[in-house]
């Protein structure tokens, strides 16, 4: 039997949950777009969270249309730039907004999109400053990995983020543009990565993931990489980035991760620009802002206060090829069934 004082904290933990989503519902706005989009059930729904996401937006869209996304759903989280009013002079756009710390509200704002416009469709979360990658992407692109996905019987993709970086140090490159940067960030480091079993006790949110149902134990959730060999962070590298909602699946709870999902017998690679523009000053806002659960940010600000011309480049970089070599290296993971599959699909 359980204690009055196990039963009293249950009911106020509950009380305390009705009251930040009536909270969060109370703040939210809606910008711009149709409050019942047109998407067929065979089209990727792009979910994006973003704050003054104006430097990425032309690589942003122009990665993902390239690929076949057409439908993006932006859910604001209090941009002061011309993020807004750029994105409403883009077609099939959607933006709602609520400024609530991410801190409290970011599972919140995450499951909005997907729970409004991407029930029973495939929601594909990104953040402005990354590019997925798969093997076969140019010749089949997002729908004919969501065709494979499905005939798989999988409702998510395992994704690992490889942070790109240049040969030279951080200061030099700061005003490079967004393009630029993608162009001349060239080399990603993964010596310093630590891996864990899906299922380890020893994720922090490892409870998130124990429904979740994987194929092979060769998945696995990273940790680290050159930002923990450079920053001290323990940044996870794991992502659920490509989903099914379906009725049985709670998309993101953790910004990493969904519940409820089948992941698919391959992983993709999601290319992480974090370091371009002027990454120092975007860190420092968002510690004065207050509004981030983790001390990543105040990591890499004390390390580049110390040495500000600090690059992430050395003799384990490896310079950027194609994704299937990430394949070689088992970074990522492909299977005979997809590789058959490309075979039959692929022009």
């Amino acid at each position: 039997m359980k204690s009055p004082a196990h039963i009293l904290r249950r009911l106020l933990a509950r009380r305390t949950e009705r009251i930040r989503r009536a909270r969060f519902k109370r703040s939210l706005r809606h910008l711009h777009g149709p409050k019942v989009p047109d998407i067929a059930r065979d089209e990727v729904l792009a979910i994006v969270l973003v704050r003054n996401g104006s430097y990425h937006m032309d690589a942003f869209l122009d990665h993902y249309r390239a690929m076949g996304v057409t439908h993006f759903a932006f859910i604001d989280n209090g941009s002061t730039d011309d993020t807004i009013a750029r994105i409403k002079a883009e077609p099939n756009t959607i933006i709602d907004q609520s400024t609530l710390p991410l801190a409290a509200y970011e599972d919140l704002l995450r499951q909005y999109p997907a729970q409004t416009y991407g029930r029973d469709r495939w929601c594909l979360y990104v953040d402005m400053d990354e590019m997925l990658d798969f093997e076969g992407r140019s010749a089949i692109g997002i729908k004919g990995l969501t065709t494979y996905l499905d005939a798989q019987g999988a409702t998510a993709l395992v994704a690992q983020m490889l942070e790109m970086f240049p040969k030279a140090p951080l200061n030099a490159v700061m005003d490079f543009t967004y393009q630029q940067a993608v162009e001349e960030f060239e080399y990603f480091d993964i010596s310093a990565v630590k891996r864990f079993d899906y299922h380890s006790a020893d994720i922090p949110f490892s409870a998130l993931l124990s429904e979740n149902k994987i194929p092979t134990e060769e998945i696995k959730f990273y940790f680290g990489g050159v930002r923990g060999k450079v920053f001290g962070e323990n940044c996870c590298l794991t992502k659920h980035p490509l989903i099914f909602n379906a009725q049985d699946v709670t998309p993101a709870p953790h910004p990493h991760v969904s519940m409820g999902v089948r992941c698919a017998d391959i992983t993709a690679v999601i290319k992480h620009y974090k370091f371009a523009g002027n990454s120092v000053a975007r860190d420092r806002a968002s510690i004065s802002s207050g509004d981030l659960a983790h001390g990543e940010d105040a990591a890499r600000a004390a390390v580049l206060s110390d040495a500000p011309d600090v690059s992430l480049f050395s003799l384990e970089a490896r310079r950027w090829n194609r994704v299937e070599l990430l394949i070689r290296a088992g970074f990522i993971l492909g299977s005979e069934r997809y590789s058959s599959y490309l075979a039959k699909v692929s022009p």
